[in-house]
This record gives C-alpha cells, sequence and structure tokens, in this order.
C-alpha cells in the first residue's frame, strides 16, 4: 500500500506539476485529469475547497493537484484545464483491467456466465440502489474538444452529467442492450432478480469508509463556461457501448 501511495503521489502529483511548469513556461494549454474521488464522502458536488474531503491517496493526489493550480491560475498566460471525471465508461478502457468501469465489468460477467453482480446495500442505500454520476466517454471527448476550441476558458470544472443513477440502473441497461441483440425482450430489474440474473454479493470489509456510495456532478461552472450539449443517459451511453463491445 506505501508503495501504490508513493506511485500515486508519483504519477498525480509531481509529473503533473512537471507538466504544468512546462506548459505554463511555454505558453502552451494544459488540460488535465483531476477525480470526483476528491469530493470523498461529501453531498456536495462543487468545485470549492469546502466540499472536499477525499477518502484514498488517489483522490489526495488529484486533490494536491488542483490546489496547486488554483494558485498558479492567476498567473497563467495560457489555457489550464483540469476536469474532475465522474464515473467514466465506453468503448477502448479494456486495458483499465479491474479498475474499468461497473459497466465493463457488466458486459464481460454476462457474458460468460449469463449474470451480473452488485453490491448489497450500504451506507443506508438498498441493495445495488448505490448511486453514482455516470458520463459516457463520448460526452467526455465533446467537452475536452470545446475546451481546446475555448482557450479561453481556464479552472477546474466538474466533467459529469449532473445526475446521479443507481448501479442497478447500470445492470439492467446492460442486460437488456446484450438481449436486444440476441432478439430477446426486455426485463424490469425485478425480474431479473427473481431469475437470479441480477446477484447481490456482500459489501466487502475492505471498502467501508471508503467508499462512495454516492455521487452527482454540479455542472453549473462547466455550463457557465459554455458548454450546452446533452449528456448522455445510463440506457443511452450502455446501449451504445454494449454494442460497440459485442463488435470486438
Amino acid at each position: 500500500m506505501a508503495t501504490d501511495g508513493r506511485y500515486m503521489m508519483e504519477n498525480n502529483y509531481r509529473y503533473s506539476l512537471a507538466l504544468l511548469d512546462y506548459c505554463l513556461d511555454q505558453e502552451v494549454p494544459y488540460l488535465y485529469a483531476s477525480s470526483a474521488s476528491v469530493y470523498g464522502g461529501r453531498r456536495v458536488f462543487a468545485e470549492s475547497r469546502s466540499h472536499e474531503s477525499p477518502l484514498n491517496v488517489y483522490g489526495y493526489s488529484k486533490f494536491l493537484f488542483d490546489q496547486v493550480v488554483r494558485r498558479r491560475l492567476s498567473e497563467a498566460n495560457s489555457q489550464v484545464a483540469g476536469f474532475r471525471y465522474f464515473n467514466v465508461y465506453g468503448p477502448r478502457e479494456q486495458h483499465k483491467g479491474r479498475m474499468a468501469s461497473v459497466a465493463f465489468h457488466h458486459y464481460q460477467q454476462y457474458s460468460s456466465s449469463g449474470k451480473v453482480k452488485l453490491f448489497e446495500g450500504c451506507d443506508g442505500y438498498g441493495d445495488g440502489e448505490q448511486s453514482r454520476d455516470f458520463v459516457y466517454v463520448g460526452d467526455v471527448i465533446d467537452v475536452n474538444m470545446f475546451f481546446l476550441d475555448h482557450p479561453e476558458q481556464s479552472g477546474i470544472f466538474n466533467l459529469g452529467t449532473g445526475r446521479a443513477q443507481p448501479f442497478n440502473d447500470i445492470a439492467t441497461a446492460t442486460v437488456n442492450a446484450c438481449r436486444a441483440i440476441d432478439g430477446q425482450p426486455a426485463l424490469s430489474l425485478a425480474a431479473m432478480v427473481e431469475q437470479g440474473i441480477v446477484e447481490y454479493i456482500p459489501f466487502p470489509d475492505a471498502l467501508k469508509g471508503k467508499y462512495q456510495s454516492f455521487t452527482c456532478a454540479d455542472i453549473s461552472r462547466l455550463r457557465g463556461a459554455g458548454y450546452r450539449q446533452a449528456f448522455a443517459s445510463v440506457e443511452q451511453g450502455i446501449t451504445e457501448y454494449v454494442n460497440y463491445l459485442a463488435r470486438v
């Protein structure tokens, strides 16, 4: 764990800082990945220090770099934009292994066993009802391209949909997208649970106190920067993603 922590700080903080120094020196745009993990277990997800309380070293490494950016924005002569990615899912994430999105893992589980697994309830949430802001990678690309086209926009911005949907929605959308490809009718969550297609497993002790059971981006700052496009719902994004996975 200590080694992992050192790697996180070296990669997410010190290396990012070296890139920031170079970009500011050369006066070239710097668009970087922050993370919604900086908010930790808070209930308000707005880009303000008062709402930030990371739960792990990954979140802390992102948080620490964001503080440097905040201090240096006033002296920057070129664009610096950090994006606090919420739960991103979509094509070309297979290389991430166990860190790939729950949508990817649900597709793999259903394809191999005909069922998907979700955590039982925790933190006051029912089984599979822990909710997060899931954002499709296509929307993430669109936001990045918008900022590349608007170099006058700098700052730290949430990059999510502004909606929280339960993990049950991910499971249901994934299964039904797979069923549609096979020419089968859609099922409700209740039917999937009854048929054993959705299975709830015990919440891991190792994650207790370190898990975000709820996230929902406040995207008012992103909208204020001029980004107006609508974001895909879980149902829309998962359907497109599953169709992609079925082809590769």
